[in-house]
């Protein structure tokens, strides 16, 4: 199986790169990114052969005409590449993940690609205020006031409308919930908390965690994640699957690992404002929208993915936290620029 990867050195990717250079049944790696490495990489970056494209570009011909050379012979596309930063500039934002994925289905079938695995996300669904666990029929309607939600939810009204224009296309969408591991600790600080922020906030020794009221969430490891991808490659299913690690974090769980256990309830609004002024300040690179989102993005069942994808998460919801911030603390990456550390 030939794969060719776009975004293929960010969180997931560098995680997605680590399963495929494991697969016997993978034969070859195309990694596509901003920013191809000049020199040999090191593991797991040596397993693809990189090509240099930007899906958000200028000049969505040349960018298609590019897309579709990296892609030729290709038995199958993963489709990782988005932008999270920066969230004050909405169109770059728009032009990367929503026209991004466009121009990649169109360059996949110039290449001849019937298989594409897009990763779409927990953030594409409508908000749910229980904890009922909703199935791949939840409404893909997002959060309106979440420019990642937005976003994702433009995405998967660009899929249903490829499927129904080009039927010949298998599209497989992965809808994780947050995906973490021990090597984007630093990437998840620059992304949501700003580089002048010390790791050591997250080092137990805060005196409590203010916590937005009612907030739980849902995550899952990367390298799970990664192995949800190579299922999906294999099985050639398409639809939705969800992906989330077992257990759902609330105040408790989140403030024993930071705070000893110590939590500040915080009424969303108040938590909001905080948020959005810091925001406008250019004091956090988090948007309140995130909070939005968090705050009523639905509980997920994963059932569909175990019983077709045969997909099983090695790492509770619990443990991925724990990782994630161990990376915070010690402020690791990888040799990726996304994920290396400033």
């Amino acid at each position: 199986m030939r794969v060719v990867v776009t975004g293929a050195s960010g969180n997931v990717g560098t995680a997605l790169l680590r399963a495929l250079r494991e697969a016997d049944d993978v034969d070859a790696v195309t990694g596509i990114v901003r920013r191809a490495p000049s020199a040999v990489p090191p593991a797991p970056y040596d397993v693809a052969r990189w090509v240099a494209a930007d899906v958000g570009g200028e000049g969505r011909a040349g960018v298609v005409d590019a897309l579709a050379a990296a892609m030729s012979g290709a038995d199958a596309v993963v489709h990782l590449a988005w932008a999270i930063q920066p969230n004050h500039d909405r169109d770059r934002l728009r032009r990367t993940n929503v026209e991004g994925t466009s121009r990649v289905l169109a360059a996949a079938r110039a290449a001849g690609v019937a298989h594409v695995v897009v990763a779409s996300s927990v953030g594409a669904y409508a908000p749910a205020h229980d904890d009922v666990p909703r199935t791949e029929d939840w409404p893909t309607t997002g959060v309106p006031t979440s420019e990642y939600s937005v976003d994702k939810a433009d995405v998967e009204a660009v899929l249903d409308a490829h499927e129904l224009s080009h039927p010949e296309v298998l599209i497989t969408r992965l809808r994780p919930s947050l995906i973490f591991q021990r090597a984007a600790g630093s990437q998840m600080f620059r992304y949501f908390l700003g580089r002048w922020m010390p790791g050591v906030v997250f080092a137990g020794s805060l005196p409590a965690l203010p916590w937005p009221t009612g907030m739980r969430l849902q995550v899952v490891h990367a390298d799970d994640v990664a192995q949800a991808y190579v299922a999906a490659l294999r099985s050639r299913r398409p639809g939705a699957f969800n992906i989330a690690a077992p257990g759902v974090l609330r105040a408790g769980d989140i403030a024993q690992v930071v705070a000893g256990g110590r939590v500040q309830d915080l009424p969303v609004p108040a938590a909001r404002a905080a948020v959005s002024a810091a925001w406008n300040a250019r004091a956090l690179p988090m948007s309140p929208g995130w909070l939005d989102m968090g705050a009523s993005a639905p509980v997920i069942s994963a059932e569909r993915a175990r019983s077709e994808l045969g997909w099983e998460p090695r790492h509770t919801a619990l443990d991925t936290l724990e990782d994630v911030v161990a990376g915070m603390r010690s402020g690791v990456g990888a040799p990726s620029p996304p994920l290396r550390p400033r």
